[in-house]
């Protein structure tokens, strides 16, 4: 068991044989004091500034000021100081004979140096003075002090001094700000204020901050009010409120401009008292200085923690305001110890203390890491009670806090004084990006302590200069891990940046219709564009400390540059009974490094290869006397040696043959890996091609064993040639990449300042090599750096000790021991998963008041790791082991009597039913104390199957004593999880995946969104498919962040959050693998076809992202309970969200389904069909533009509008609204479930487009134009039917109103307010005027779309161009910053979200460049002959007799099946029609959610029973098609039916055409026939690795020779 910090290495005590203030020597009364209160390292000076009696502490007078004495203490002579150690006279003689006379002046200090030593260090100085005048002044140069840092040292004493005043009238109405939001009387209520001062007569100092606040919230949510008065969406007759008599600010200034002259003038006022030139509110005034203390005496670790805080004053009083700003509080709070130490660093630089240096680094470093934990408290994770934030009510809080105008400073988080601060103590030298240029404007706007507080450590004694001045490698090393805990991927800076990514994702795609500043451009996301801007600005911070380098910071997680020391192995020690010594404690030495860690940390460690493999490949290519040669270096291995150039602090490495083979991967072979060989070897190696052949990646084998094999097969011409060794090898690093980290728990817990040692538990994998290799024999390999760190024990020579070994440490925040010391632990492992628990017990043994119980499942007593420790801190009480072997009746059993492990006879068991024995006890710990639990925290550690069993016996444990089904069980889980108090660290070693089971294709993909109940989450990563609906609950972020991917390939936002390199999202990823995804077919020399799949998934993918952004809202606006009622009354804040939510569904139109992106589609599908016939003449096209116009201009579209418009102006009118209470609810209700039957029908549809790019392929064609065109004719009917369904939602919609007196409590009220609204509208009068006769024929669509039954392309086109001509242009980055942050409060054109805007904007700029592009042929095709119509076109190329099924027409894509219905109905088995054999097809039926079967029986179709598939539908459109006659005339025959066809043909005979109402000629049935004259769709069985070139071999050998290259077309 480690010792505790002693006296001797106290920081106090241990210097200058002074005692322990806190000791023996200072009381009793303060020891005990001291006991009570210690820091993370057993001591109140190590981790925060000393609380308690400071005269105890050190002795001061009772009559003795306390400030003054310790100033005075300090006081000595400027020669004692500086000149304690002069050099000897040898010294000083050889300094003169080495630089001459003259340099002895430098033995004389510089006069700054000795005016800062007479002064004290700058930012002490700074601090002394705050705290001296701040209490007198009310603090109005800012919040500074030693021991709160920038937090209020009293949250208290502002607002009660302005209770005190006549300015209570401000702070009143805050507090009641809520209930007037909530009842839409938010100005009437500012309105009716007095109007007082804020003079100095008026409002004393002390209450200056809190009055600063409350103005300042006032004045905001006005703006807000004024912004959001129910005419910013939809909106029909215009209504303002008009506020008669009522004295506004009119000279005052922009910021208060129209605001009440009772908040405006007192705000002005007051903002000039505190040195705001120009009124602005800031985020800490909103969040650090709007939060009170609960209790000011719970100081550990921070005062201002979540728990520990109240919010004062909500404008909206919704429990995600209330969880956004105490969390912000909280993260500035979290640095409240960082100010004093950076002070104290000053301090020792100036007096070139390097010890004291030391340990204030270390405590600043402390504090730092500390800090991310602070952003946990911000959850978009539904069922994290008081921390949740609902991404559209962080929408809201966006839009309030934009700026009062555009000149004034923004609300930014860059305000927060942690950033600011940090970047000067690292001496931040770059301010180039969008929020470096930000930062430098907002800290010219900081409180007056601050930015001097900012300028004592940026402009005197800089840290990391001198520092990297001293050599000292712990100082440089301790330097280090603050960058890193700062700035670094996984420090404050990286942790800030991936929370707000997945925030924004679900905000930008549910309302928020800003980017970043409304800076964005089209090429990106909104979400992803600030997470590129955060990404740079970190580079700017890195770069002093790195140097100027070219990737991104997320590039480098999980990659040596994350290994910034060095360290030796010291030892390998048993830790169990295993004679094999398959788990080892391996020691690393780590003295004089700089690390530091806490429990839970891990360590990456870069492992070198064994001699033996090296040897291998060296033998093989020839290298074996060429070891110490230089290599030519590619761009990831010069990346290499410059790393390691700066963590050796020399130039860059020149690396040798070595170098490579040791630190390059090796093992396991990859594809890529052999795929380089492959192309060197140029395809000659037998052996490279059947490990190329096998069926499962990585291979079980290394690069030796290949190379070994493969040199003996293949012609050494060939071989030398691919390997000259007369070179400079550069193909050595090509071929050999460069090695990847492997990350390790962290073993041991260390009381020492600097640890000299870190402990690591290595278990040593195992595997067989494999056959191709191995023959016969069966031969065991073992893991490249299990096997390097801990080596079998007869194998040890092979790997050598004395070599330096890059390692990291990071720390992963969901795997961190309680704050609370108190807390119960619940310790889950399985096998090596002890590894980190071990540094959990020793931190916590003897002075956790806590319990920490550890629960162990291993093989045998044998395996029982580190059994002799766990007894003795079992024996001292310290902890509970409660263990399970799986292959050992020798149990151990804990007595809590004897406080011993007894010996008893067992049966053999896994760790589930260890945890289901203890039932009772765990359920208690997994229970949050809200439901009569002790809110344990749960750690678990193992492998994936460990994760398994851990959970399934935790699962069983509930339902036996707690919940009457495993549903409830589940919830009382996944509340676990929720609340951070269930952690994982999941690991294993990624298992070769299978690479020859059915493909799934993206129609399948995008219709698993886990939107509806008992409906699964499907996700698509890399060209694989993951069913994560059992992870969704899990997710640290909950389901949100999931579904925010949902349906989709989110392979880009993997790779920007680094979950690609992170191993433990590897290994739980391959644990809910199902498949792999539908590669994109390769069109062989069609462009168009590839153009149009590009274009069609892309559509695809939107429709999805809609379906799932629309869902995010929905779920809330269909909960009366708590979104449409504040007790009892009607709650505005739920009318105005269903409002805002309405109005940019139809505002726009669907702006992303029918916007731009469809546009493109129906331009290039045009312009593709009108290519395709120029030869016979111009095609006449549905009207899909038309359509959707007419719909959007449609009586119904009105009527639908003038209710959302109705509802808008209830938001601001609440009067009028409660009389509708239940007609605005059940029309809200039902809106959205049509908005969603809706929007995923028309997903439906893009389904049916996606399945027809895999289905042409598939199906025969005599030309590649013939093919294109079936394509292109189906895709446009799709588009048809896109648009007419359109038509029928408005008409579906229109049916509903608001007004429904009979619904209503009070209907009699509800008819007289009706009557009430009419009159005053004039629409009550309409009886009384004359009606006007007119011979203009009434519109009617219906007659208008008979006569008009097509467009030419030439019409096409005049419509594309005026809508690009009237289409919104980009906004260019040519706003000040101010400015780019007011737009926050304005909406994009038509109230389109940011995503919907980079869409269309896309878009927008495609179909610009392809018109551009393709000008002249699209000159040509629009002045063709006259026009013919798509049915006459398909006529000119029959051939023959047509089957009498298509003489009627035309085939249909798929169309509706069953009556309409809610979406959250269950829905019948879609017919997939001839779509390939995917694997939930084919393996597990019930894994695949069958599509929905939408409705037309509102939409004015005919209702038909059937429909054609994909493959049918082209099938039929390319047998009426002529096709160019082959040489000889003679008909190819067709392949022989397999076994996939006749089940297709079975299922198209069924199907039949359907007659829509905008096409040009009916539609009559359709079905394929079998005689002579009716082709047979050919298909093919899905492909089992989804080669397109497979399949034509195969075909060709079928059909006898069908081969398509030799054939000679005849024009």
């Amino acid at each position: 068991m480690p010792s505790r910090m002693g006296e001797q290495r106290c920081p106090v005590s241990g210097t200058g044989g002074k005692a322990c203030p806190m000791g023996s020597m200072a009381g009793s009364r303060a020891a005990s004091r001291a006991s009570s209160r210690t820091g993370p390292r057993g001591c109140t000076f190590s981790g925060f500034a000393q609380p308690g009696d400071v005269r105890a502490a050190f002795g001061i007078p009772a009559d003795q000021d306390v400030e003054e004495f310790l100033r005075q203490r300090e006081r000595k002579a400027i020669n004692e100081l500086i000149y304690s150690n002069v050099p000897s006279m040898a010294e000083i003689k050889d300094l003169q004979n080495a630089k001459g006379v003259k340099s002895l002046d430098k033995l004389n200090m510089d006069e700054r140096d000795l005016l800062a030593v007479a002064l004290g260090a700058p930012a002490r100085q700074v601090l002394l003075r705050a705290e001296e005048i701040g209490p007198k002044t009310g603090w109005r140069d800012g919040y500074l002090s030693t021991e709160y840092g920038f937090c209020p040292p009293d949250t208290t004493e502002a607002p009660g001094a302005l209770r005190n005043s006549p300015g209570r009238v401000w702070m009143d109405l805050c507090d009641r700000m809520p209930g007037c939001v909530a009842r839409g009387r938010v100005r009437e209520s500012i309105a009716a204020l007095p109007i007082v001062e804020g003079t100095d007569n008026v409002i004393p100092d002390r209450a200056l901050w809190a009055a600063l606040v409350s103005l300042g919230m006032l004045c905001s949510i006005w703006r807000y009010e004024e912004k959001h008065d129910g005419n910013e969406g939809i909106n029909l007759s215009t209504k303002t409120i008009k506020l008669n008599g009522v004295p506004m600010c009119e000279d005052l200034g922009d910021e208060v401009q129209g605001i009440p002259l009772s908040i405006g003038l007192p705000y002005v006022q007051i903002c000039i008292r505190m040195g705001r030139t120009i009124p602005h509110l800031t985020f800490f005034d909103q969040s650090s200085y709007n939060v009170d203390i609960k209790d000011p005496l719970s100081k550990h670790p921070y005062v201002g923690r979540f728990d520990n805080t109240t919010l004062r004053w909500a404008m909206f009083g919704d429990s995600a305001e209330n969880a956004f700003l105490k969390g912000c509080a909280d993260t500035a709070a979290s640095f409240q110890h960082g100010v004093d130490a950076i002070a104290e660093c000053q301090e020792h630089v100036m007096n070139r203390n390097n010890d004291g240096l030391l340990r204030s680094l270390v405590r600043l470093k402390e504090v730092l890491e500390r800090m991310p934990n602070a952003f946990h408290t911000i959850s978009p994770n539904d069922r994290s009670g008081e921390n949740y934030v609902s991404p559209p009510e962080w929408v809201r809080w966006a839009k309030f806090s934009a700026p009062l105008s555009k000149r004034c400073p923004a609300t930014s988080g860059l305000q927060f004084p942690p950033y600011l601060v940090m970047d000067a103590f690292l001496g931040r030298v770059k301010y180039d990006s969008f929020l470096g240029n930000e930062g430098v404007h907002l800290r010219a706007w900081l409180p007056s302590n601050l930015r001097a507080f900012i300028a004592a450590i940026e402009y005197h004694y800089q840290i990391p200069a001198y520092v990297k001045a001293s050599n000292d490698p712990r100082l440089i090393g301790v330097l280090d891990g603050v960058v890193e805990a700062y700035t670094g991927e996984r420090g404050f800076m990286g942790v800030h940046r991936y929370k707000v990514f997945g925030l924004l994702e679900c905000a930008a795609k549910t309302g928020r219709t800003e980017t970043n500043g409304n800076s964005g451009g089209f090429d990106e996301r909104s979400w992803e564009l600030v997470h590129k801007e955060f990404s740079e600005s970190m580079k700017e911070r890195l770069e002093p400390f790195r140097g100027n380098f070219d990737t991104q910071p997320h590039e480098m997680r999980g990659t040596f540059e994350e290994c910034r020391y060095r360290c030796r192995i010291l030892s390998r020690n048993y830790v169990d009974a295993d004679p094999k010594r398959s788990i080892a404690q391996v020691t690393l030495d780590i003295e004089n490094s700089g690390i530091t860690f806490a429990p839970g940390d891990r360590l990456a460690v870069m492992p070198m290869n064994s001699w033996t493999e090296c040897a291998k490949v060296a033998a093989a290519l020839g290298l074996d006397t060429m070891l110490e040669n230089p290599v030519g270096l590619d761009r990831s291995w010069t990346r290499f040696a410059d790393h390691m150039g700066s963590v050796t602090r020399t130039s860059r490495h020149q690396l040798t043959v070595v170098d490579i083979l040791r630190k390059g991967h090796l093992a396991p072979l990859t594809k890529d890996l052999v795929m380089k060989l492959h192309n060197m070897l140029r395809a000659s190696s037998n052996t490279v091609l059947q490990i190329l052949a096998t069926d499962e990646w990585p291979v079980r084998g290394s690069l030796g064993d290949l190379l070994q094999s493969a040199v003996n097969d293949t012609s050494p011409r060939v071989w030398d040639q691919a390997f000259d060794i007369s070179g400079n090898l550069s193909w050595l690093a090509d071929l050999v990449p460069v090695e990847v980290p492997r990350t390790y728990s962290i073993s041991t817990y260390s009381d020492e300042l600097l640890p000299s040692t870190v402990d690591l538990t290595i278990s040593r994998s195992e595997y067989q090599l494999c056959s191709t290799f191995a023959g016969n024999s069966k031969i065991i390999r073992h893991g490249v750096s299990s096997g390097f760190l801990n080596p079998p024990v007869n194998e040890e020579m092979d790997v050598q000790d004395d070599e330096d070994v890059l390692i990291g440490v990071s720390r992963p925040s969901a795997f961190q021991l309680p704050f609370d010391e108190t807390s119960p632990v619940a310790l889950f492992a399985g096998g090596s998963g002890i590894a980190p628990f071990r540094s959990f017990w020793q931190s916590r043994a003897g002075h956790a008041f806590g319990k920490t119980i550890l629960y162990l499942g291993v093989q045998s007593r044998e395996r029982f790791a580190y059994e002799d420790e766990l007894r003795h801190y079992v024996n001292e009480g310290m902890m509970e082991v409660h263990t399970a072997f799986s292959r050992d009746t020798r149990g151990l059993a804990f007595d809590p009597y004897t406080r011993d492990l007894v010996e008893k006879e067992t049966p053999p068991r896994y760790i589930d039913g260890l945890i289901v024995e203890q039932g009772q006890s765990i359920c208690d710990f997994v229970m949050s104390k809200k439901q009569g639990g002790i809110g344990g925290y749960m750690y678990v550690c193992g492998s994936v199957g460990v994760f398994d069993s851990v959970m399934s016996g935790i699962r069983k444990a509930i339902y036996n004593h707690r919940s009457n089904s495993m549903e409830s069980a589940d919830a009382v889980l996944n509340l676990a999880f929720a609340e951070r108090r269930f952690m994982l660290d999941v690991f294993m070693t990624p298992k070769p995946l299978p690479c020859n089971q059915p493909t799934i294709p993206l129609s399948q993909l995008a219709m698993h969104t886990g939107h509806h109940p008992n409906s699964r989450l499907w996700i698509g990563v890399h060209g694989k498919v993951y069913d994560v609906t059992e992870f969704g609950a899990m997710h640290p972020g909950g389901t949100n962040i999931i579904k925010s991917n949902a349906g989709v390939d989110c392979s880009r936002s993997f790779d920007l959050l680094a979950h690609t390199n992170n191993p433990e999202v590897s290994s739980l990823l391959t644990k809910y693998y199902i498949g792999e995804m539908t590669p994109k077919p390769a069109y062989l020399h069609s462009e168009d076809l590839s153009m149009l799949y590009d274009l069609w998934s892309q559509y695809l993918r939107v429709a999805v992202e809609t379906v799932v952004a629309s869902h995010f809202e929905v779920g809330m606006i269909m909960e009366s309970s708590n979104v449409w009622f504040q007790g009892d009354l009607l709650n505005m804040g739920g009318v105005r969200r269903f409002y805002h939510y309405q109005s940019r569904l139809l505002q726009s139109g669907f702006s992303a389904l029918f916007g731009a992106k469809l546009q493109e589609l129906y331009l290039k599908i045009s312009f593709t069909l009108a290519n395709a016939s120029s030869s016979t003449g111009p095609v006449r096209l549905p009207d899909v533009l038309g359509i959707i116009a007419r719909a959007k201009g449609s009586k119904d579209a009105l009527t639908a509008s003038n209710e959302i418009s109705q509802i808008g102006q209830f938001t601001a009118n609440s009067d009028a609204a409660r009389h509708h209470e239940k007609g605005i609810i059940a029309y809200a209700q039902k809106s959205v479930e049509f908005d969603m039957e809706f929007l995923e029908n028309i997903r439906e549809e893009a389904c049916a487009g996606m399945d027809a790019f895999d289905t042409i392929v598939e199906l025969e064609a005599q030309s590649e134009t013939q093919r294109i065109a079936a394509l292109s004719t189906f895709l446009m009917q799709v588009l048809d039917r896109m648009a007419n369904r359109l038509e029928a939602f408005y008409a579906k919609l229109a049916r509903y109103s608001v007004f429904r007196p009979e619904m209503e409590r009070n209907p009699a009220r509800a008819r007289w307010n009706i009557l009430k609204r009419k009159v005053h509208d004039g629409s009550f009068f309409v009886l009384t005027q004359k009606t006007a006769m007119s011979t203009t024929k009434a519109y009617d669509q219906r007659t208008m779309q008979k006569q008009h039954p097509g467009v030419d392309f030439d019409m096409v086109i005049s419509q594309i161009q005026m809508n690009l001509d009237n289409a919104p242009r980009a906004m260019p980055r040519k706003m000040d910053l101010t400015e780019q942050h007011a737009a926050r409060a304005e909406p994009m054109p038509n109230g389109v979200p940011t995503y919907e805007h980079h869409h269309n904007g896309s878009a927008i700029q495609a179909m610009s460049t392809f018109m551009d592009k393709n000008r002249k042929a699209i000159r040509r095709l629009s002045k063709l002959p006259q026009a013919i119509n798509l049915e006459q076109l398909m006529q000119s190329y029959g051939t023959g007799t047509l089957p009498p099924s298509i003489h009627g027409g035309l085939p249909t894509p798929p169309s509706s099946r069953s009556p309409s219905r809610s979406p959250s109905t269950s829905s019948n088995a879609r017919n997939g029609g001839n779509r390939r054999n995917t694997a939930s097809d084919t393996q597990n039926p019930t894994r695949m959610r069958s599509r929905r079967n939408t409705a037309t029986s509102d939409s004015g179709f005919s209702p038909t029973p059937m429909h054609l598939s994909p493959a049918a539908a082209m099938s039929a459109l390319m047998t009426k098609m002529n096709t160019r006659p082959k040489a000889g005339g003679n008909h190819l025959p067709s392949p022989p039916h397999s076994a996939g066809v006749n089940m297709m043909a079975e299922r198209t005979r069924s199907m039949q055409a359907m007659s829509g109402p905008r096409t040009s000629t009916p539609h009559s049935a359709m079905t394929l026939g079998t005689g002579a004259n009716t082709d047979v769709v050919h298909t093919r069985s899905r492909s089992n690795t989804g080669s397109l070139r497979a399949f034509r071999l195969q075909a060709s050998a079928l059909a006898g020779g069908m081969n398509r290259r030799g054939e000679t077309l005849v024009e």
